[in-house]
């Protein structure tokens, strides 16, 4: 018998009986549809991360001193010159000074606005640009000009889009706004990443009365050596402090990879959860082979008197099998398909932020294979009991 009749004979007796062979599927369905939306939820998540530390930067290395006096410093010409001495590695630096004081806009105040102290540099580095006026210069620092740029939710807010040549109290200081920055958000809100003033570092170091610079945000030259560049930093600040619990030098891309490695451990461990319905299922399947051996045994008998091989009839069942596992398979994909589109908006609904459940095309390949090997292991042991059916005994079989 060839392939194709055994294929076209498993349809017919599968349609003969629709609502056993649903009920059939059911397991596997429930497994297949399972797996892709875990999956789908995971790779949601991994573009998630990956767009959130996009922005902050993964080719960045932040630099927090705690130091322990004058005679154990790090100053910001050596940080300067580490860069200049390391280009292979390392490629731009900003001292950052973080204020802390009330932000002041004619008779209105703002406690959400953050206010931080940056290098002329700092923009390019974070991939900021500016909508208008300027950004800061090297001649603001170096003079230490009261002089800053704010988010675009301060100059919407309170200056009606024009706030370029207006003044800003941060504290009891005046500032005049040189330029804005252009919206990160598609919809900038208090507090939020354009709720934000930058002024000079040098300036903001002197008005928060530490006069110390303990922040630095560098970039690498290459993602890929991130690693090596953050060893040469704290090796540079090992030999400075002699202590390593006094600083802390954080890599983006690392931080990404830890989390991207902690998001696929989760997944997998939901997914083989997901999968064991897939075992279930296959037991359905061939408990329904096993009941249909048994109705179908004097067809079996039949077939064996008219000179049918025991691989014919083997193969007719395995076949049967695995089309009604792949038929599941099938049926779970589709429905894995609609719940993770579903899955989206429920997200995009419960929470401000934005997470598409997107399956990959490896995990729909998988589960079409998967299903398939369900079906033909499971069905082995009734296809295996049909075809060393005794012909004789079958065709007294009542």
């Amino acid at each position: 018998m060839k392939l194709i009749e055994s294929f076209q004979l498993a349809l017919k007796n599968i349609l003969g009986s629709k609502m056993r062979t649903l009920l059939t599927m059911l397991g596997i369905v429930i497994g297949i549809t399972a797996v892709i939306v875990i999956v789908g939820i995971g790779n949601g998540m991994k573009n998630y991360m990956e767009a959130q530390f996009a922005e902050l930067g993964t080719n960045t290395l932040t630099v927090s001193i705690r130091g322990r006096g004058s005679s154990r410093s790090v100053s910001v010409d050596q940080m300067y010159q580490l860069v200049e001495d390391n280009p292979q590695l390392l490629d731009e630096v900003s001292p950052t000074v973080s204020m802390s004081g009330t932000v002041k806009i004619g008779t209105d105040t703002s406690d959400s606005t953050s206010v931080t102290g940056v290098s002329e540099e700092y923009f390019d580095m974070r991939g900021y640009t500016i909508s208008q006026g300027r950004g800061l210069q090297y001649v603001d620092v170096s003079a230490r000009k009261r002089v800053c740029v704010i988010g675009t939710y301060l100059a919407q807010t309170y200056y009606d889009g024009n706030p370029v040549g207006q003044s800003i109290k941060i504290g009891q200081d005046k500032f005049t706004i040189v330029g804005v920055m252009t919206a990160q958000a598609d919809d900038p809100e208090e507090g939020g990443t354009d709720d934000c003033i930058y002024l000079p570092y040098t300036t903001a170091a002197r008005l928060s009365q530490t006069g110390t610079i303990s922040s630095y945000l560098f970039t690498v030259t290459d993602e890929d050596q991130a690693a090596d560049a953050k060893t040469l930093v704290e090796n540079t600040l090992y030999k400075v402090f002699d202590d390593d619990s006094v600083y802390n030098v954080t890599s983006m891309a690392e931080m990404l990879d830890t989390m991207t490695q902690m998001i696929n451990v989760v997944i997998t461990v939901l997914a083989v959860i997901a999968a064991i319905s897939l075992v279930v299922g296959g037991i359905g399947i061939m408990n329904i082979m096993l009941v249909s051996v048994t109705e179908r045994t004097r067809e079996i008998g039949i077939r064996k008197a008219l000179g049918a091989k025991e691989r014919y009839i083997m193969q007719q069942f395995v076949i049967e099998a695995a089309t009604t596992s792949a038929l599941g398979g099938i049926m779970g994909i589709v429905f894995g398909y609609v719940l993770c589109g579903v899955a989206t908006v429920i997200i995009g609904q419960l929470s401000s932020e934005s997470i598409t459940v997107s399956p990959s095309m490896n995990s729909i390949i998988l589960a079409v294979g998967v299903s398939a090997a369900i079906g033909i292991v499971f069905g082995y042991l009734p296809a295996k009991k049909a075809a060393r059916l005794n012909p004789i005994d079958a065709l007294r079989y009542d």
